[in-house]
């Protein structure tokens, strides 16, 4: 880890210390020395992931994100268009479901975490809401970390930063680094392994939750590959750990050659440690219904969505049951839905 954060400027409590960014960041101090902090969150609101295609918003819509009353509101107001989809109804997903099983096999207890690249900050919020202390998200997208704080987990801290080249972050060790459905995008995967080792520091945890075999739109790896660049034979498949959550049993870790024909597979990197002492399974109340049904309906938000997430989403009936069963919460019939969703 590099650079001293307090050399980061600081909008809404999130500090912007993203590498390949000096001259954004320079404009940003100046506008904070000078009282714009509007303008400054604006500049910050408009800068994206180096694999995002579309235009941003224009500046006056952006000035409008500050008074959204929901995260669905300011998601729109920020363009994020069809990544939307996917944090909006996270909490249902069949990825999320399989990140919440990791957790459920590999609690990290008392100690810190970090979710690297953690978007709007879904597994954290998971966390926090468990008792769970000391969280950190880093992600490279100032405006997902704003939406987590506002919206998502204001319990955690939150830095923008690229994790290989991110200022010192101030985490004690041993610590619990995970990150979940994005390390299939980094472009230099041995760096990043590296820096999240480096973060988790001796005796701690890396978990890597979803890492795409194939996808077009990233830079998978085999799984042999992956096991070799974070240095472990700790594997699952992914459909696996969704279906362990759903029946409420403990995931069955697979060779890296039983893994070629997955969508995509977790790690477990350093101290496996042991699993949670409550359920994740059942989520906690207050329960609302899964907003995916509409007039009774499952109803995807797009058909890109639809494409990803249906097919392995059979624990969701096409329509909605009346009674509802009794597992109908693990299901995710019923979901915890943040407050101002």
């Amino acid at each position: 880890m590099t650079g001293l954060l307090l050399d980061a400027p600081v909008v809404d409590g999130i500090p912007f210390a993203r590498a390949g960014r000096d001259d954004l960041r320079a404009e940003v101090t100046g506008l904070l020395a000078a009282g714009e902090t509007d303008r400054a969150r604006v500049l910050l609101f408009a800068d994206a992931d180096d694999w995002w295609t579309e235009p941003p918003p224009p500046p006056d819509q952006l000035a409008r994100v500050p008074a959204a009353r929901t995260l669905r509101e300011a998601m729109a107001l920020l363009g994020m268009g069809r990544v939307a989809d996917y944090f909006a109804h996270r909490w249902s997903d069949p990825t999320h479901l399989a990140g919440l099983a990791l957790l459920q096999a590999h609690w990290p207890g008392g100690r810190p975490v970090v979710d690297v690249a953690c978007g709007t900050g879904a597994h954290l919020r998971e966390l926090s809401r468990r008792g769970a202390g000391d969280l950190l998200g880093v992600d490279v997208v100032w405006a997902k970390l704003w939406l987590a704080r506002r919206f998502v987990c204001p319990g955690a801290r939150y830095v923008c930063a690229d994790l290989t080249a991110a200022p010192d972050l101030a985490v004690g060790t041993p610590a619990y680094v995970m990150c979940h459905d994005a390390f299939y995008f980094l472009r230099d995967k041995p760096a990043a392994a590296a820096a999240m080792r480096a973060l988790a520091g001796d005796g701690g945890t890396v978990v890597v939750g979803h890492a795409h075999v194939a996808d077009p739109h990233g830079q998978p790896l085999t799984p042999e590959g992956y096991a070799e660049v974070l240095g472990t034979g700790l594997l699952y498949d992914d459909d696996e750990l969704t279906r362990s959550l759903l029946e409420g049993r403990p995931p069955r870790p697979s060779a890296p050659a039983d893994l070629h024909a997955s969508e995509a597979v977790a790690l477990v990197a350093g101290d496996p440690l042991g699993p949670a002492p409550a359920d994740l399974g059942e989520p906690l109340p207050p329960l609302s219904p899964n907003p995916l049904y509409r007039d009774g309906v499952l109803t995807w938000p797009s058909e890109r969505y639809a494409a990803e997430y249906g097919p392995r989403s059979a624990y969701l009936p096409a329509r909605w049951p009346d009674p509802l069963p009794a597992d109908a919460a693990r299901r995710r019939l019923l979901v915890d839905l943040p407050e101002a969703w």
